[in-house]
């Protein structure tokens, strides 16, 4: 809730949305966990003005779908708020999807339990002080130490130890377009700058994984899936990032770039390969998708996850994001909103029969 603005979040997020939700005829409004009250038939919500070039607001009946877009963590996790989502998850008349951001930790442990997806995972652990730290970088070149309710990158890490250099450890922190490096004759001494960064925020630590390379810039996979019309996930489209120079992760806001999939996959694999790949990549990230929303406990609608590809060719799993950010890609992006509002009618018909 914003006092001054009436509401936070994307907004041009929330113009797409209701701008969306109008042309395909439906009723559509944004309501603030505060204005969202059960005691009367209607709430207090914002929707765009008929030229559509401002927000207004208006008395609209109860919604019978909440497509859950809070922007924090830090307000999810709110007493008060928590309490509201509950009720919104327990009302016999509203269908909520997507009630809570994930924890990276969360969604490993959803996926090392099933087979189908178990090897998909790059050993992962919580990361509990230098010890555990130093097992692990034993086994792998290098480590990934990222914060367990992290987005967009923030605060992720790299570790590496060069046993044949002279200052073999080498803490490389990722900032908003480039990077630190502090190197260190032991780990013991950059555990000190380690807990400096991650404060008492909890952290995961993963195995590095080498990814393909295309003019020596590693490149990772964005998917979108969706529930559809039929209430089946599907994937909505399939995007590709490449890392910044002096970037360790392949985030656009951190100096990464937006590039096409199926040319990636061509230059490193060939033409032929790159469409059974690509038809590989697909299935995987439904079979993803499912099992996360299986050991969620909840109804997801819609989540973005991030793969990576090897140069021999194998998928890992990185990362799945329950309040995924626009693409950037005009044909994903249009089909997203489009899907938003075909399963939302779904969820409101499944509503309309048990009632």
């Amino acid at each position: 809730m914003d006092s001054t603005n009436g509401f936070r979040g994307n907004r041009d997020n929330f113009v797409d949305i209701v701008r969306t939700g109008k042309d395909m005829g439906f009723l559509v409004y944004v309501v603030t966990i505060r204005d969202l009250k059960f005691t009367s038939p209607t709430v207090k919500g914002y929707t765009l003005n008929s030229s559509n070039d401002g927000w207004e607001t208006h008395q609209f009946p109860l919604p019978q779908v909440i497509y859950n877009r809070i922007p924090l963590r830090e307000d999810e996790e709110k007493p008060w708020v928590h309490r509201k989502i509950l009720t919104c998850l327990q009302h016999p008349d509203i269908q909520f999807y997507n009630p809570y951001f994930f924890n990276k930790w969360h969604l490993f442990e959803w996926l090392k339990v099933s087979k189908s997806t178990d090897y998909l995972i790059p050993q992962t652990k919580r990361m509990d002080g230098v010890i555990s730290l130093a097992r692990l970088l034993d086994k792998h070149p290098y480590l990934y130490l990222k914060p367990e309710s992290g987005k967009a990158g923030k605060g992720i890490m790299m570790l590496k130890y060069k046993k044949n250099k002279i200052i073999p450890y080498r803490l490389k922190i990722q900032n908003d377009r480039s990077s630190i490096t502090y190197k260190s004759t032991s780990l013991r001494r950059l555990w000190v700058r380690i807990n400096k960064e991650t404060g008492h925020s909890p952290y995961i630590i993963q195995q590095g994984i080498a990814l393909a390379t295309v003019d020596h810039r590693p490149f990772d996979l964005r998917i979108l899936v969706q529930k559809t019309a039929k209430g089946h996930w599907g994937v909505t489209g399939v995007g590709a990032r490449m890392a910044g120079l002096k970037s360790i992760t392949t985030h656009v806001p951190r100096g990464g770039t937006i590039e096409s999939p199926s040319k990636l996959l061509s230059t490193l694999f060939g033409a032929d390969m790159s469409s059974s790949m690509m038809s590989r990549i697909r299935t995987t990230a439904l079979i993803i998708a499912r099992q996360i929303e299986k050991g969620s406990g909840f109804t997801l609608g819609e989540m973005s996850m991030d793969l990576g590809i090897d140069a021999l060719g194998k998928l890992w799993f990185f990362e799945a994001n329950a309040r995924p950010m626009k693409f950037d890609e005009p044909h994903i992006r249009r089909k997203s909103l489009e899907r938003i509002f075909e399963y939302s009618q779904y969820l409101a018909r499944k509503n309309n029969q048990y009632n």
